[in-house]
């Protein structure tokens, strides 16, 4: 009985115990699973609101240059909201913070926003991918700008701070997910941006989903499209396809022919060669190409008085592939006698795809025995020109470092410093050995809004209270005066002397915008024929010998170095032959204007698709 009344007491203890234990199990269970539930809604919710900031970036990346909602088109937007989701979601996977993600999502964007609005406010051309090759030359004429924020930028910015701040309440992480598994994910989730992006390019699908397409309006074209997918679309054009039917063989042998041809032509023609005086003036452009208006005296007098038909001068508009920007581009075509036509939007043949020596003007007339000069009043390391001036035939460069001394209007060297230049240059020269000189000048550069002591603006457009318009066309006046100056000056001389000028751009949007609407025109909305005013520049061809005259002579800049062999009576390379027979069937070929001549529509077309191929040989194909 005794060991029985003790079974049951042991029983009763340990059951007892086992069902407390099993409460507290049970109930420390339940706990856990409502902890477990709470906090996986809490996670879910913050993984929801956090979807929500991808949004919000994208548009208030957009909102620092127009506003997103009325400009981007639809089918445009949600694809931009894609490629932000999809981007946040890859550096979730691989860093699994969702604050750190959004933060590096948002500091990108942020960034990119902010510089894009600069660089609009400055070049007036958005940012696009090859931009990067500039970064060099940005940083070193970024002190000669006015940074200070306008209202929009600002607001932006002041938006953009307080998003960053509402990340630090977004305590939310997937690190509880093996990194295995999240790096997993993240492939996927890359592969499938990859996947979208190359969708982005296709032309076909550009189509059916109404992308703006056309690169030749990028300021339009970033703001239908979205500067995210406006970016993937020009990623492509980083790199230059071969042209259809292209082979280098072939090419080399068409180039190698017209080499030959012209050499025999050439050793007959090297008496009594003049000496060629160019100056690419930097921005200088007769703004009344865009529409009339009044100013309180004539801002380029001695231009215009050329214009009127000047004995044994040539004058007209020459039409460039570059506004408010990209001066080398400019230089490109006219030392190659190559168009921007056939290379990508904002491209700079300069630092891309000169790495090797390539013919040129300068090339050519050092086989004639001339001496080479390029010369540039500003940093040497501007735009590789250091690098390429030799490539392209020119024995000697002057850069800023040998200007010491010299007359500054505001901070640059002046034109009529270059001028002074150029004839020290001419008087020490040997005597028999012909010069062409390669000036670029410095003096009208942007930016238009700042005060200087040592310049005084004297000129100003009736009815338009605009800073920049005043100063950009009391610097165009001066620039006038130069060109007087270097023209009396060979006038003079007994050697015969070619003189070329010519503008590389106009001014950017800052300058052009008041002109542009007092002809009822908004520099954000032109359509395309408006476009093509704003890339075009006055050119002349002066010598000092008898040369036939004619005006309105209009042309793109790729012709213009054959042109001024033509007139000059220099011979021709092979090359510079075929692009002035191309100038009689295509007269205008830049980035953003093609004309072609009447005629055989065919025959000029297969011209055409030789000229793509030569170019393409010179640049790439050797």
């Amino acid at each position: 009985m005794r060991f029985l009344s003790r079974s049951r007491v042991y029983f009763s203890f340990f059951s007892d115990m086992f069902c407390k234990r099993r409460r507290v199990w049970y109930t420390t269970y339940m706990k856990q699973q409502t902890d477990l539930t709470k906090i996986q809604e809490s996670t879910s919710k913050k993984l929801c609101i956090a979807a929500v900031y991808p949004v919000l970036i994208f548009y208030l990346t957009e909102n620092f240059t127009h506003n997103p909602w009325a400009d981007v088109r639809p089918y445009a937007q949600a694809f931009n909201l894609f490629l932000f989701e999809l981007a946040a979601v890859v550096l979730i996977l691989l860093t699994g913070s969702v604050r750190i993600s959004l933060s590096a999502l948002g500091g990108v964007s942020f960034l990119y926003g902010l510089i894009n609005a600069y660089v609009l406010r400055f070049r007036s051309v958005p940012l696009v991918p090859w931009d990067i090759f500039s970064l060099k030359t940005a940083a070193s004429v970024a002190d000669n700008y006015n940074f200070t924020p306008d209202v929009r930028i600002a607001v932006v910015t002041v938006l953009f701070l307080l998003l960053f701040v509402s990340f630090y309440f977004l305590r939310v992480s997937i690190r509880c997910v093996t990194i295995r598994v999240r790096l997993l994910f993240a492939f996927v989730a890359a592969l499938a941006l990859v996947g979208f992006c190359y969708m982005l390019q296709k032309e076909e699908f550009q189509n059916r989903y109404r992308l703006y397409n056309k690169r030749f309006t990028p300021v339009f074209m970033a703001n239908a499209d979205g500067l995210a997918v406006t970016f993937v679309m020009n990623l492509p054009y980083v790199f230059v396809e071969k042209p259809d039917g292209y082979s280098a063989k072939e090419a080399e042998e068409m180039f190698s022919d017209l080499e030959e041809e012209a050499k025999e032509t050439a050793e007959k023609q090297t008496a009594d060669l003049p000496n060629i005086i160019v100056m690419m003036n930097e921005s200088f452009a007769d703004l009344s190409a865009l529409g009339e208006f009044v100013t309180n005296r004539d801002v380029m007098p001695y231009l215009h008085s050329l214009q009127k038909g000047a004995k044994n001068t040539v004058t007209g508009m020459l039409h460039v592939s570059v506004c408010g920007g990209n001066t080398p581009n400019t230089e490109f075509e006219f030392l190659t006698g190559n168009t921007m036509a056939f290379l990508p939007q904002g491209s700079i043949p300069f630092q891309q795809y000169i790495k090797q020596e390539m013919p040129s003007l300068a090339s050519h007339l050092k086989q004639l025995g001339y001496r080479t000069v390029a010369m540039h009043p500003y940093q040497s390391s501007g735009w590789e020109r250091d690098r390429v001036y030799p490539l392209l035939g020119f024995e000697r460069s002057i850069f800023l470092r040998d200007f010491y001394g010299e007359e500054r209007v505001r901070q640059y060297v002046s034109d009529q410093a270059c001028v002074d230049k150029i004839i020290d240059l001419y008087e020490k020269k040997a005597k028999g050995t012909p010069l062409f000189l390669f000036n670029v000048t410095m003096q009208n550069h942007g930016g238009y809004q700042e005060i200087y002591p040592n310049f005084s603006p004297d000129i100003s457009a009736e009815g338009m209270n605009s800073v920049s318009l005043s100063q950009y066309l009391s610097l165009v006046s001066l620039s006038d005066q130069a060109l007087s100056n270097l023209i009396d000056y060979f006038a003079g001389q007994q050697e015969k002397t070619v003189v070329v000028f010519f503008g590389d751009h106009q001014p950017n949007d800052a300058v052009a915008a008041p002109v542009l609407a007092a002809n009822g025109m908004r520099w954000n909305a032109l359509n395309d024929e408006q476009i093509k005013l704003r890339y075009q520049v006055p050119y002349v061809i002066w010598a000092n010998f008898e040369i036939e005259a004619q005006t309105n002579a209009d042309l793109s800049a790729n012709y213009l170095g054959a042109e001024v062999l033509s007139r000059a009576g220099v011979p021709q390379s092979g090359y510079q032959k075929f692009v002035m027979d191309l100038e009689e069937t295509w007269p205008i070929l830049s980035a953003v204007n093609t004309e072609q001549a009447d005629g055989d529509g065919n025959e000029s077309l297969e011209k055409l698709s030789e000229y793509k191929k030569l170019q393409y040989y010179q640049i790439f194909g050797k």
